[in-house]
Formats: structure tokens, sequence, C-alpha cells
């Protein structure tokens, strides 16, 4: 992997999951009079509907940067598509990204050690299989 793409990708990782992660406490603040926490209208009500809109548009356009760096980094790694797809898609779950840079980092780690991303099978599994 090319200098600081694996970098990059986990700052731009937490960048968006740690905004993922308010833009979901903001929309409670904007929704939560559906449930009766507050009235209609109420300051608290405002101040979640800027929040929403400054966060959610802030979120937006870096999780298009996160996305494109993701791809980046999976490919430089040779991860493959079942596994780069599962990157994408599980930052769209709050808390989902800091999972994916983990797996991601550990991914480059194993890449530097010589060692495959994809775990071979094991000796037990395929002896088994070969008996039957």
């Amino acid at each position: 992997m090319k200098p600081g793409v694996l970098a990059f990708y986990r700052i731009m990782a937490y960048v968006t999951a740690v905004l993922l992660i308010l833009l979901c406490a903001a929309m409670v603040l904007k929704y939560g009079h559906y449930v009766g926490l507050w009235s209609e209208g109420s300051s608290t009500q405002q101040l979640g509907e800027t929040w929403t809109f400054r966060i959610g548009v802030a979120h937006g356009w870096l999780y298009m940067v996160y996305l494109l760096v993701a791809v980046v980094a999976t490919t430089q790694l040779r991860a493959p598509i079942g596994r780069m797809l599962l990157v994408l898609l599980v930052s769209t779950i709050p808390f989902g990204a800091f999972v994916a840079e983990r797996k991601v980092t550990h991914w480059h780690e194993l890449r530097l050690a010589g060692k495959p991303i994809t775990a071979p099978h094991s000796v037990a599994k395929s002896e088994e299989s070969h008996a039957s």
C-alpha cells in the first residue's frame, strides 16, 4: 500500500464515524417531539433541526471522500471484492466504520507480514471433508 493511504483512510473512517454518531444524536433532538420528549417547535427541536442540517451536509460530503479512500485502500491491499463491499456497507451503520477501520488495518499488517488476507481452510477441516 502506498504511504499515507492507510493513515488517510483511518482518519476518514474516524471522522465519518463520529459525524454519523453526532448526526444520529441530532436527529433525536429534531424528532424527539414525536415520542413526547419535548413539544414541537421547542428550542430543543430547533437546535436539532439546525444541527441535523449542518452535520448532515458535512457527513455527506466527507462520506463520499471516505468511500473513495476505502476503495483505493482495499484495492491496494488486493482485498477480495466481497470484503471491499463489506467495508463500504458496514460504514453506513453507526460505529461500523470503527470496525471496518480495524479490519483494514489488520489486513495491512497481514500484507506486510506476507500473509494472505483471507484465512486458508484449516488442515482438520480439509481432512474431514476428504474422509467423508
